[in-house]
């Protein structure tokens, strides 16, 4: 891991959009009002009749999104992820999922680490909402490499995708030449004490953790699970039996997200017990996004505590 080079996935995005814009001429992109945030000004600098602003209209922005899909477009709509998911989920469900429509949602500013922005901006049920949808593909990628390629692999999915984004800059995790496969999750480390299943910006803390418990001679696995849906139930499993503990960590409410979704398939193939890092059934609060991380207990160090 980098950690003297830290890139928010939502800059990683913009850059991947105009690298794929550049490749196929069917990427159209939409934005509600925020293009300078979401970074999606990037492809409009370079393909400005490509790229429509549809000025604060989240559902509207959804509905065209699915029009274009419908005449062959390859559709890119960005907003934050609450809005996206929580003023557009009408649009989303009943305009691009019941017709399994090829649209991407790309939704930045998810989780606490949003900061400063508050409670009411800082999404933390979205992974929950979407994928409980029928013909949806969840991922939320942990850095600007993964982000990179998601952008660019997506495209090759016929139908929905939500990928979900953050604001605050996190180190590079992987090499330019990582492999990656959606639904394959990527295991770090091969130790047996403890698999930590971690999701998005979080995974650095994973990564940091794992580092520190090395020096105490407890080795433990990181797995990042960027993809959310479908989830790579053969590695969870596999984690199970080989690791004395499980433990999940998500910038998302421990409810409906990565954990559930883990605890839901231990449930039916290898019950065990599984400790759930997340937040806990509450808002969000302001404050800058290093602090709200050690609010919500979310850093290596909390991690340690879980496992030692």
């Amino acid at each position: 891991m980098k950690e003297n080079i830290k890139i928010a996935t939502r800059q990683s995005y913009g850059e991947a959009l105009k690298e794929l814009g550049r490749e196929n001429k069917d990427i159209v992109v939409l934005d509600a009002d925020l293009s300078t945030a979401t970074k999606t000004n990037i492809f409009a600098k370079e393909f400005p009749d490509r790229f429509f602003e549809m000025g604060i209209s989240e559902q509207d922005m959804m509905g065209t999104a699915a029009g274009f899909a419908t005449c062959k477009k390859i559709p890119y709509a960005s907003t934050f992820a609450v809005f996206a998911t929580g003023r557009a989920y009408d649009q989303i469900r009943n305009s691009i999922c019941y017709p399994n429509l090829n649209v991407k949602i790309c939704a930045t500013h998810a989780g606490v680490t949003v900061g400063e922005d508050g409670a009411t901006h800082q999404m933390l049920e979205d992974i929950s909402m979407m994928r409980t949808l029928p013909n949806m593909t969840v991922i939320c990628p942990s850095d600007d490499t993964q982000t990179k390629w998601a952008i660019r692999d997506i495209s090759k999915i016929n139908g929905p995708v939500y990928v979900r984004l953050s604001r605050m800059a996190t180190p590079v995790i992987y090499e330019e030449n990582q492999k990656f496969e959606i639904g394959k999750a990527v295991q770090i480390g091969e130790g047996t004490d403890a698999s930590i299943i971690a999701t998005g910006d979080v995974v650095c803390e994973a990564i940091k953790a794992k580092e520190e418990l090395e020096k105490q001679g407890i080795n433990v696995r990181v797995i990042d699970m960027f993809t959310i849906k479908p989830i790579d139930r053969e590695i969870i499993v596999k984690c199970a039996k080989e690791t004395k503990k499980i433990i999940t960590i998500e910038d998302h409410s421990i409810i409906g997200g990565l954990g559930s979704s883990v605890c839901e398939v231990l449930a039916e193939e290898y019950p065990c017990k599984v400790i759930r890092m997340g937040v806990k059934d509450k808002f969000g609060k302001s404050g800058k996004a290093e602090e709200l991380l050690k609010y919500f207990e979310l850093t290596a160090d909390d991690i340690i505590k879980n496992i030692i």
